[in-house]
């Protein structure tokens, strides 16, 4: 079933977003075993995210062949797990968090890729830089930071049926995504858009995804 679910993801997607951009396909692989990881990437997937600091240490030394992310809301005491591990870190929602991760970069002499999370719904249950001064949170970070490298924006649409809301709240993303990409940034990623509501995402500006059941099937909270 996993090679099926990857095939048909990968089909859906193979004529890129709305802009005629490439898209790319994170699997978000919480929950599941660096077997079952593994057998996904053998099928052509190319990008694996974990949400918890405490399963990708636990599986990042056995997962081959595939780029790793994080894509959970990260706690400043967790940087150092991460920093120069992960090719990605798409949830730095405060300047504090970018601070830190700046730091443990320049002591490890590297510079860390990010994308600064937007809570592009205003919901008080998720974290991230409100929509209203975003772009000045963004500059202001790529600014002060240098071991850090802003290439993005990440938001977590709110759940709903309402699909016009959706694309409407992808596109305001996509705009702030555009206006801040002329400002010189090496803006290449918009990530939003998951099971629920990837295909609206793609449709209106998204053009990096990330995607959990829809890869894996239900998951099985009770099984580590």
């Amino acid at each position: 079933m996993l090679k099926e679910n990857l095939e048909k993801v990968l089909n859906e997607i193979s004529s890129g977003n709305n802009l005629g951009e490439e898209i790319t396909l994170v699997g978000a692989t919480k929950t599941m075993t660096y077997e079952t990881i593994n057998e996904a990437i053998s099928y052509g997937l190319k990008v694996v995210a974990e949400n918890k600091v405490q399963e990708f240490n636990q599986k990042t030394e056995f997962i081959s062949g595939a780029s790793q992310h994080f894509i959970g809301h990260l706690q400043t005491n967790k940087v150092k797990y991460l920093v120069g591990k992960v090719e990605l870190i798409h949830s730095v929602d405060s300047i504090h968090l970018a601070e830190e991760i700046d730091k443990v970069a320049k002591k490890r002499n590297l510079i860390q890729d990010v994308l600064i999370e937007v809570n592009i719904g205003g919901e008080l249950s998720k974290s991230g830089f409100d929509f209203s001064n975003a772009k000045e949170n963004v500059l202001e970070i790529a600014s002060k930071y240098s071991n850090i490298r802003i290439i993005g924006l990440m938001a977590m649409l709110p759940h709903s049926d309402n699909q016009q809301l959706l694309a409407e709240l992808t596109k305001k993303m996509r705009n702030l995504f555009d206006e801040i990409k002329v400002k010189g940034l090496p803006f290449t990623y918009l990530s939003v858009g998951m099971s629920n509501d990837y295909k609206i995402a793609i449709q209106n500006g998204s053009n990096m995804i990330r995607l959990g059941r829809t890869i894996f099937g239900e998951r099985n909270y009770g099984v580590k």
